[in-house]
């Protein structure tokens, strides 16, 4: 039985295809329903005329705030080969992943991608389109890649600021951002460009060709196209002084919790890691003298470390120092700052009008990615050594199998006297850095048909479609620790005489292969020295490292139809329908080979136990599928007076979470040509991904805070004492719902007469979010189910082989709140200065947005839910301003243009109090902790754009052009953190660059 959901989506679907066949043919044009009508840049003669809407008419201009940019913008602004650079310094793109903030995505398989993140609010709430249409997504999570969109055909990128779900569908919850295709391009383009920084590193450079010929009389038209693109990685910062100033966070070692009225947390230079060295730092020893402090160098030379004057914690062994030996740990610079990049890109594109109605089309592309990236040191922590019978009495042919051999040629029995046992740490320097080596494979097929026609005496326009895409996707990491096999190397022995082995007496082997068990031989361990610098044998590192991969397919089939046309008109003028349907289904398949798995067991209490293999990368396979069927209405309604009220409703059916309607009501106002009002207010929607559906898992470890206590849980768990160690797998959750916001934007557009070039928009937003999908952590699902809420107890259950662990299923629920609200403004002012130069303009124009607030608000009784706006600490940070200006100076020969750029400054954190003396009284656990500052600067850059052209023939121009970004080679925003100490999403990494190229236009 059909129920009354799909009963609705069908009756919607089958009138709008119904009445498209009943239409008769007339004129047609090449303009659908999902491709707005052409844009241009301020900067150009012509007039903008947009949409951004599914309403094709001309002139009408929606109540969503719409950034146009065109291709002379990104041309003539961007001092990047990648547009999705340019994209990013618009202030309402806040937060989006690129290369040099997604490094440390070791396991997600976002490393190198480009994902476009309006307002903040994450990139899976941004729409990504092709003229008006999906794309498939290059990770699991379905996220877009800017890459895989073929650069040099970009005719324009319009940037729907507000939630347009009813229009466009899922996941439009901060908005759509729409690339449009120049599909009509006639003759031959010719562009390279290459790059460097002012290091000397990060060298680039990226070509295209496009051919675009029309025939049979202009009736069909063809279109190829091809980029490839090259970026060097930078793997070390050591050319950046930046980096090497020890501007850390510490905590004042004589701060008492619950006592101190004097700062909690420091902000200091020459501060650095105390925790481990590159060739081995003794942290701890048991026994014998105290051997804490002893690190070695080259060869295993024996040294002591000096801790500085102010360390942290004051007893025990400090994680970090100020002063002393403070820069011997080199983690920080031994980390990558940008991927080596390769891309290869193919588009083609088919179109003949078979009859001046109606234009049949095809279009294929084809994107192959290749990212190497060094994610950092193979750092190791807490290695216990065990030493004894190393003492003075000990030598290498009768030291028993206790003693590691490596300790006993490094230390020497002398210093080894009564010491039966060191805790080593390590960041490994012998042992090549943990590497992402991902590939890309992204297909996208597009076929249909569009036009126009004369329906109630009015032109009208419609467009049918079929689309798949695929993306086949090696997610691989490189020189991973194998648990296992990292333990068994590191456990060296000398061979006592006759061992069952026969290795040499006295010779270094691995302790699993001399010891009194013949059960647990490896004859391919290879003893792996951890004691100093250049000591580690190639046979060892082969032992102990892998390269752990998952292989995904993820596969998306679209069906669309849309058409637009004006059914009759009233006193005010014509109201114009747009009406369409939508089939779409999102799978993913993937494979892991089993020795890259992290072990997963079933247990009789119904739970998984699991047992990782990797130090990162435990992957499990993905599968899932979902479809869903959408059908959707949009109106604009003359209401006189300069007043239309724009309106749409769509109706969304998934196999995984059932019904939703999204809807959007609109109103713009234009009392005087000089003014127009617009405001919105909108519901829209976001549908789990497939990664929050169905991820197979991945595992951790920990313990947790009992709320229990004393006492037992539900589910027949027991739980014994007041904290509680735990295994957690993190896994899908089918059962998730749609998230749901509520917008509203409210704006207006003042382009006065008595000033001809001159516009100026304001516009405020408010995205307020319900049912966010999020993960809770481990603590706050065992206290969630303390609390009484069943969804959670059900995650959790007793461990069958450890009466005092729990196993826990940490998956995405429907739990959060997201709210984020702020202004957005823009401002252009194009002034002719034929009078200077004949045909030539001066135009400036400038975009910002002051952000007022933005929070997740987790649901927890008494959590105290602080927003990240002006907090300018780290990725997740919203600046409370990010602005870009430009002014540019044409001429028929030549453009010149400068771009300043930046954000505010702002704090740290903002759950902070920034004191000195007489500070509150706080606890570990105080929501508000003290800092003796709590101030981080803003940004200000500046980019130079200079272009020549030089026509030759009748309608042929070659365009050289020379870019440098960052002029004044400006640090990047830095903050108190060990490792890279910048913020990574907002500011220039790379320093001073340049880049020069051609272009070149034929007929």
């Amino acid at each position: 039985m059909i129920g009354s959901t799909s009963l609705r989506l069908m009756l919607a679907s089958g009138t709008a295809f119904a009445a498209l066949c009943a239409l008769p043919s007339a004129a047609f044009a090449q303009t659908a329903a999902s491709d707005p009508a052409p844009a241009a840049s301020p900067a150009d003669d012509q007039d903008i005329v947009v949409t951004g809407s599914r309403v094709v008419r001309d002139g009408y201009k929606a109540p969503t705030p719409l950034v146009v940019l065109s291709d002379k913008d990104i041309q003539t602004q961007s001092s990047s080969n990648n547009v999705a650079d340019f994209l990013n310094q618009q202030p309402q793109l806040a937060g989006s992943t690129r290369p040099a903030n997604s490094r440390l995505n070791l396991s997600s398989g976002q490393a190198g991608i480009n994902a476009l993140n309006l307002r903040n609010l994450g990139e899976i709430r941004t729409l990504v389109l092709i003229d008006g249409r999906r794309s498939v997504g290059s990770t699991i999570t379905g996220l877009v890649d800017v890459n895989t969109i073929p650069q040099s055909l970009i005719q324009r990128v319009e940037v729907v600021t507000g939630g347009a779900s009813a229009a466009y569908g899922s996941d439009a919850v901060a908005g759509v951002v729409n690339f449009i295709i120049d599909k009509k391009f006639e003759g031959i383009k010719l562009a390279a460009d290459s790059g460097i920084t002012t290091y000397g590193d990060g060298f680039n450079y990226s070509g295209s060709l496009t051919l675009g010929k029309s025939f049979a009389g202009g009736r069909g038209h063809i279109l190829l196209n091809g980029e490839i693109a090259r970026r060097d990685g930078i793997f070390n910062t050591d050319e950046r002084a930046w980096n090497q100033t020890g501007y850390v966070r510490i905590q004042d070692p004589n701060w008492v919790a619950g006592v101190s009225t004097t700062p909690r947390y420091l902000i200091r230079k020459q501060v650095g890691a105390a925790n481990s060295t590159p060739g081995g730092l003794i942290t701890g020893s048991t026994g014998g003298t105290s051997l804490r402090g002893v690190y070695f160098g080259q060869g295993g030379s024996v040294n002591q470390y000096n801790f500085g004057a102010l360390t942290f914690p004051a007893t025990g062994t400090p994680s970090l120092t100020q002063g002393g030996d403070w820069r011997v740990n080199d983690s920080g610079r031994r980390i990558g700052l940008d991927p080596q990049d390769d891309r290869r890109g193919v588009y083609g594109r088919l179109s003949f009008e078979v009859t001046p109605d109606i234009e049949l089309f095809g279009e294929g592309s084809y994107n192959w990615q290749h990212i190497v990236f060094n994610a950092g040191p193979n750092l190791s922590t807490g290695i216990a050594i065990n030493t004894t019978g190393c003492g003075a009495a000990a030598t290498a042919a009768a030291a028993p199998i206790t003693c590691n051999a490596f300790a006993y040629n490094a230390l020497g029995p002398a210093r080894l006297a009564g010491v039966t046992g060191v805790t080593l740490a390590t960041t490994a320097a012998d042992l090549p850095y943990r590497g992402v080596n991902n590939t890309r494979r992204v297909q996208r097929y597009v076929i249909g048909a569009d036009g126009k026609f004369d329906a109630f005496g009015k032109p009208a326009h419609w467009d049918i479609y079929a689309q798949y895409g695929r993306a086949n996707l090696r997610e691989q990491l490189t020189n991973i620790m194998n648990t296992a096999r990292i333990n068994n190397a590191t456990a060296a022995a000398f061979a006592p005489a006759g061992n069952a082995n026969g290795y040499a007496t006295g010779s270094i082997q691995c302790l699993i292969n001399v010891d009194a068990s013949t059960t647990n031989d490896d004859k391919s361990c290879v003893p792996l020295n951890r004691f100093g610098l250049n000591v580690t044998d190639p046979a060892a590192i082969a032992y102990t490292l892998g390269n752990p991969y998952r292989d995904e397919v993820t596969e998306q089939k679209v069906a669309g139809i849309n058409f637009s046309f004006t059914p009759f008109a009233t006193w005010a003028g014509d109201v114009s329908l747009a009406i369409g349907g939508e089939w779409r289904e999102e799978k993913i398949t993937g494979s892991v080979p089993t020795q890259f798995q992290p072990l997963v067991t079933a247990n009789p209490a119904g739970g998984l136990t699991t047992a990782n293999t990797w130090s990162v990368g435990n992957y499990l396979p993905t599968n899932g599928k979902y479809n869903v069927k959408e059908a959707y209405l949009e109106t604009v309604i003359p209401l006189g007076i300069g007043l239309e009220f724009n309106g749409a409703v769509r109706a969304t059916d998934y196999s995984t979470s059932g019904y939703v309607t999204t809807w959007k009501l609109g109103a713009t106002w234009q009392p005087i040509p000089d003014i127009r009002l617009r405001i919105t207010r909108s519901r829209d929607i976001r549908a789990p991904n497939l990664n929050e559906l169905f991820a197979a898992g991945s595992s951790n470890s920990d313990s947790v805070s009992n709320p229990f206590y004393p006492g037992a849980g539900p589910n027949g768990v027991t739980y014994p004492s007041a904290s509680i160690s735990y295994s957690a797998l993190a896994l899908g959750n089918p059962n998730l719902r749609p998230e749901k916001a509520n917008s509203w934007n409210i704006g207006g557009v003042i382009s006065p007469r008595f000033m001809p070039g001159f516009n100026l928009s304001a516009d405020y937003f408010r995205i307020d979010m319900t049912d966010a999908i999020d993960t809770l952590s481990a603590q706050d699902i065992i206290n969630r189910c303390k609390d009484g809420r069943p969804e959670y107890c059900a995650a959790i259950t007793q461990d069958p082989n450890n009466a005092s662990r729990i196993l826990i299923r940490t998956q995405p629920f429907n739990f959060s709140r997201k709210l984020v609200r702020g202004i957005d403004f823009e401002g252009s002012y194009r002034l002719p200065i034929d009078g200077l130069i004949r045909a030539s303009s001066f135009t400036l124009r400038g975009v910002a947005t002051r952000y007022i607030e933005n929070i997740s608000d987790p649901g927890i009784p008494g959590n105290v839910v602080i927003s990240t706006v002006g907090a300018n600490g780290g990725q997740g940070s919203t600046p409370t301003w990010i602005f870009r200006f430009s002014a540019t100076v044409d001429t028929p020969t030549t453009s010149l243009t400068a771009v300043a750029r930046g954000v505010s400054s702002g704090t740290y954190v903002n759950n902070a109090i920034a004191c000195t003396t007489g500070c509150p009284v706080t606890t570990t656990t105080s929501t508000y902790q003290t800092y003796d500052v709590n101030h981080v600067s803003g940004l200000f850059y500046l980019d130079l754009n200079l272009t020549q052209k030089i026509p030759f023939g009748d309608k042929s121009e070659a365009q050289f052009f020379i870019n440098v970004s960052n002029v004044f080679n400006r640090w990047p925003l830095l903050v108190p953190e060990t490792g890279l100490a910048a913020n990574s999403t907002y500011s220039d990494m790379l320093g001073r660059q340049f880049r020069v190229g051609f272009r070149i236009n034929l007929p």
